[in-house]
Parts: structure tokens; sequence; C-alpha cells
């Protein structure tokens, strides 16, 4: 099929290029003429592992523009995938995506197209973007739109660091519309994935309990709600177990321990059941939010979801108590963080928790010194006012430190020579964010091991 992806982030370019990949002819519209030319070269604005070398596979089915007159015309589905950034009162900024769906619609060209809202979106965004799209198209064209297009939503469950495997291998496929032809065009689009009938990447292949995909097809508002449904879910459970982790503290129960006895339960699971400092990102933080407000606009309280942003804010106050009870006085303390992008295998910063605690600890006239694998150079982009506290090594965070806190859980730090390390310290303190290191081997060392919670 002929595809175009409106938007390069990270939902965007990972759609765009597995879609090529998998055989599609794919165009990709970005308003951003330098991160096109960046992806005309062969690289990429973000960091996913193996994006590159997917990129490179997908090349002769790929192409990237500024214009929609070049991608829109012609497409049998168009996906919107711009960014849908929270407002100061929790709604999320929509002003991208209409300004997308206009320029879509004046676009649009003859025969019948799918217009995918791929961004997460507030629940009757469908029926919104499909006005939109409408009088955009009839403006443009002079004569009514009926029958050239219809919306679909199709919300997307990557996660960054492992989004192409989300893509190529995902859980389920939800595709949501009103019109059962735009159903069929999105069944036939995914149709290698849904089978698994395509050849999996030679650096990324198919996991052995990878089968049959399954498509849950429903109305537009349900898809919509399955996905701030499912992200606020994922939320809940990790403050949950960052709630019993407190509890774990008080009564001397080892919270790894208890988190692993639960996640066995096969009711529970164990993924997202990872005590520590809490979750952070685009994602988590802006739909708990957009779904209290929207249901808040139909006088629906939702205290679990609002909970669990209670929760997972406390967890960074409670590093900033922990070494405040540790040290008593952070007033001149030079405290090393390990760690600026929210997780993993990304140099996203977005609602990241280091930044957070990092202002926090200033605040508390500490002296911080900051140092990430991947994510430096970003952070030095975007928050210009904390780049002078960046370390280029990780070394250099522990020197003449009173205290290390590891903040994400990047397998570069794990893999330190920790003991040579506690050297460099003028106090060897060490405060797991992540629950990651080992208590019994810091200690020998020479640490003194803190966590948050038990």
């Amino acid at each position: 099929m002929k595809v175009c992806v409106v938007g390069t982030g990270y939902v965007g370019l990972t759609t765009g290029v597995c879609l090529a990949f998998l055989g599609h002819e794919v165009t990709c519209v970005d308003y951003d003429a330098a991160k096109v030319e960046l992806l005309r070269s062969g690289g990429t604005p973000i960091y996913e592992p193996h994006m590159t070398e997917l990129l490179a596979e997908a090349a002769e089915r790929l192409s990237f523009t500024t214009s929609y007159a070049d991608a829109v015309p012609g497409a049998e589905v168009v996906f919107i995938a711009v960014q849908t950034p929270s407002l100061p009162d929790g709604n999320p900024d929509l002003a991208y995506l209409r300004a997308a769906a206009e320029s879509v619609g004046q676009h649009i060209g003859a025969g019948f197209t799918v217009v995918v809202n791929k961004s997460t979106v507030p629940i009757g965004s469908g029926n919104w973007v499909d006005a939109i799209l409408r009088e955009a198209f009839e403006r443009t064209h002079a004569r009514r739109a009926d029958g050239e297009f219809s919306v679909a939503s199709n919300p997307e469950f990557l996660r960054e660091g492992v989004a192409i495997a989300d893509t190529l291998y995902p859980d389920r496929i939800v595709v949501g519309s009103d019109n059962p032809r735009a159903l069929d065009v999105l069944n036939g689009l995914y149709r290698a994935i849904l089978n698994q009938t395509f050849t999996p990447p030679t650096f990324l292949p198919r996991p052995d309990e990878v089968g049959a995909v399954p498509m849950v097809s429903t109305d537009l508002a349900s898809a919509e709600l399955i996905k701030y449904a499912a992200n606020a879910f994922l939320a809940i459970k990790i403050s949950y177990i960052n709630e019993i982790g407190r509890l774990a503290g008080k009564v001397g129960a080892d919270i790894i321990e208890v988190a692993r006895g639960t996640g066995l339960d096969a009711r529970i699971g164990p993924r997202f059941l990872e005590p520590g400092i809490g979750w952070g990102g685009s994602c988590f933080g802006k739909d708990t939010a957009a779904l209290i407000t929207t249901a808040g606009d139909y006088h629906h309280d939702m205290p679990i979801v609002q909970a669990a942003r209670e929760v997972n804010l406390r967890q960074r106050r409670a590093v900033v108590d922990r070494l405040l009870d540790e040290l008593r006085i952070l007033k001149g303390r030079r405290i090393g963080l390990l760690g600026l992008a929210f997780k993993p295998d990304t140099d996203d910063l977005r609602d990241s928790p280091a930044v957070d605690i990092a202002e926090q600890l200033i605040a508390h006239g500490a002296r911080v010194a900051l140092h990430d694998p991947v994510a430096a150079q970003r952070f030095a982009r975007e928050r210009p006012d904390l780049a002078p506290h960046l370390c280029s090594t990780a070394e250099e965070v522990f020197d003449d430190s009173d205290a290390v806190v590891l903040i994400t859980k990047w397998a570069h730090y794990l893999d330190l020579d920790w003991g040579k390390l506690a050297g460099l310290m003028r106090t060897p303190r060490v405060l797991d964010g992540r629950h990651c290191l080992d208590a019994a081997r810091m200690t020998r060392l020479g640490y003194r091991y803190l966590s948050v919670g038990g």
C-alpha cells in the first residue's frame, strides 16, 4: 500500500520505517527541514536501538519530505503521529493535530483514504479530526467530501528502547472506526504483522513465543479509551509497587522479593512491578492527566489514577528525603546522579525523574554532578541552565562526591568498576534508585548502600 506518515518523532518514525520494511511505500512528512535532511542522509533524530539499521534496509521504499503535496495525494492510509503535549490544565495541546489534519484535508486526492489518528488524543478526537478534515477538503476542492475518506484510531503501545520490536511483534493491534471499509484497509495494511508472515530483520529475530497477533476492531471512542486505560493501568501498577515498597522499608521486608512473589501470580504478572524512583517519559504523566481531565468533563472522579500520579511524584521527593536523612545537610555536598534519560536505551528527557531530582538538590544547596552515556548531548541542548553540571565520564560523577544516586538503569552503569570508584568518593554512599545493584556486593566494596523503600 501507499502510506503517508505525518510526524517523525518516536511514534511516526518507527511506524513509517517498520511499514516500509514490511513492503509498503511510505512517505514521511515533517515541517522540520533539518530533521528531514538528516533522515534523508540515513541519520535519525532520536536514539532508538536498531533504528539506523532498519532505516537502511527500508530505504528503497521510504522517503522524507516537508511537503504535504508530495506525501498525501494517492496515499491509501495517512497516519497522523504528531506530538500532543500536556497543557497546564492537564488537557493535551491539540494545536499540532489540528494543523496536521487541516493540511491532510487540503491534499487528499482521488480514491478512498483512511486517515489514522496515531497520536494519543482525547476521547472523541476522531469525530473532531473528521470535521477538520472535511472542512479543509471542501474548502480546497469546492465539493462535498462524503465518501472520500474515513477517520480511524490506531493507538500505539510502543516502549521507547524497544519500539521496533513492539511494532513488529506486538501484543495486539487496536483499530477503531465506524466505517467497515476503513477497518478492512487497516487489516490489509497490518496483515503481515497479524499473521507474522514477514521475514524478520537479522538483528531483531522473531521471539519464539510470538504467534498470530490479535486485532481488536472496535469503534472510535473505544479505541481511544483503550490507549488511555492501558497506560493508566501500567502507571498504577508501578506506583502500587512503590507504595508497597515504602511499607516494606518500614517493616523490614525486601521489596524485590515482595515484587517477585507478587508477580509470579499469573493474574498479576511481573512486568511493571519494578520498585524505585517511578515513571517518567512522554506517555504516563500526560495520559493520566488527560484521562483525569476528560473524566472531569463528565463530572466523574478518578481517584485511583490521581493517587498513582501523587505516589509517583512522591518517589522523586523520597530520593532527596533519603539523602537528607543520611547526610543531614545538603548545602555544599556534592551529589552525583547517574542517568538523565527517563529510562535506558533512549535519549528522551521528557518528565525525567533525574531532572526533577537535580533541581530539588540544587534548591537545597547541593552541588550536583550529572552523567548519561547517551542523553548528555540532548540534555545540554534542552537544559542549558543545568549543562554546566554535566560530567564527560561516569568516573567524574564519583570524584569527591558525598553520595551517588543511580537513576537510570543503563547497562553501562551496572558494568562500572564500582570497587575502584569507591576510592574516588569523599564518603562512599550509593543510593540505588532502581533496586538493580547487589546490596551485599556494594557493602563488601565499601559503600553504604541506600535505596528508596524496602
